[in-house]
């Protein structure tokens, strides 16, 4: 389902000298794998997050999503690719503030160029338990509950794999593991594979699969 391979990623610092962020040789997760990924601060998690949706691109080698590598895809093709195949909850949420949690959602949908399906984008909403708040903005919801609305449109379109860059973060700690269930239940009731990075290790004790970021990415043992 993902395969990251032969992977690098540097930055230009300002004294003009390079830095290495990401030199992965080979990391891949299975059809339906829920996997954790931990590592201190500064090693790479969310660059390697943001290059395996595209958001960022990389230096050298190949990140196959459902069989296709995204590196070479021109830009506008890629975005297309990422809202139809990689749901994405990120840590700060990046709900629209004018929009009400139905038509974030529903926003969702629209990047794939397919006519949003409001009967899923509300089923999703209900499954969060958020049925009674489809018309209220982010403003007028919670923490916990925007994320719960992020965590509904990262699978508004039906993704083979989700990124969630530390999802429980900023939610208190009374609904950390709420978040976590319904992550876990949406992925293993769709069999979608999911990537979640965490620094708690009261979540990562929860799954099977715990890769150490250090371990996999060889730029991060001498950062």
């Amino acid at each position: 389902m993902l395969l990251v391979e032969n992977v690098r990623k540097s930055y230009i610092e300002p004294n003009g000298e390079t830095l290495p962020i990401l030199d992965i040789r080979r990391f891949e997760i299975g059809p339906g794998e829920q996997v954790v990924l931990r590592g201190r601060s500064g090693c790479g998690k969310t660059t390697l997050l943001n290059c395996i949706a595209g958001l960022t691109t990389v230096d050298a080698g190949r990140i196959e999503v459902k069989g296709k590598d995204v590196v070479p895809l021109a830009e506008a093709v890629r975005d297309r690719y990422r809202a139809s195949y990689i749901g994405f909850v990120f840590q700060t949420f990046n709900l629209l503030p004018a929009f009400t949690a139905l038509e974030n959602v529903l926003l969702g949908m629209t990047f794939t160029g397919e006519r949003p399906d409001a009967v899923r984008a509300r089923q999703l909403l209900e499954s969060v338990g958020l049925g009674h708040r489809l018309t209220h903005q982010p403003r007028a919801l919670s923490v916990g509950e925007q994320q719960r609305v992020a965590v509904a449109r990262a699978l508004a379109n039906r993704p083979v794999l989700l990124l969630a860059d530390e999802p429980t973060a900023n939610v208190d700690p009374a609904h950390q593991q709420q978040v976590i269930d319904l992550l876990r239940e949406a992925c293993r009731r769709e069999n979608i594979a999911m990537l979640l990075v965490t620094h708690s290790p009261e979540v990562s004790q929860q799954f099977s699969r715990v890769e150490q970021l250090e371990e996999v990415n060889r730029a991060a043992r001498v950062a």
